[in-house]
């Protein structure tokens, strides 16, 4: 088990660190790095665009039992970096 005090401690160069993790795991930490805030909400209208699509059909993606949407009153709202784990999942 890798122990790391922050994320910007793991590089992909490092390789005896990377050994540790999956590609998948790798690709996260370097793109958290470089996102501002990765914690902002995304709201239906943000995924629509994102994933080329309507409104209606997104609104039916944030009501997927497997969509880490967060439904607390009228907006409903994602965080981006449960939103790229989930879009990641599903390009495998």
């Amino acid at each position: 088990e890798v122990k790391m005090n922050n994320i910007n401690d793991i590089t992909l160069t490092d390789t005896k660190e990377k050994d540790n993790y999956s590609l998948k795991e790798l690709m996260l930490i370097e793109a958290v790095k470089k996102i501002k805030n990765p914690f902002v909400n995304l709201t239906v209208q943000d995924v629509a665009k994102d994933l080329k699509m309507g409104e209606n059909f997104a609104n039916q993606i944030f009501k997927r039992d497997d969509f880490p949407s967060v439904n607390l009153g009228k907006p409903k709202t994602v965080t981006l970096l449960a939103y790229l784990i989930w879009k990641m999942d599903r390009k495998v």
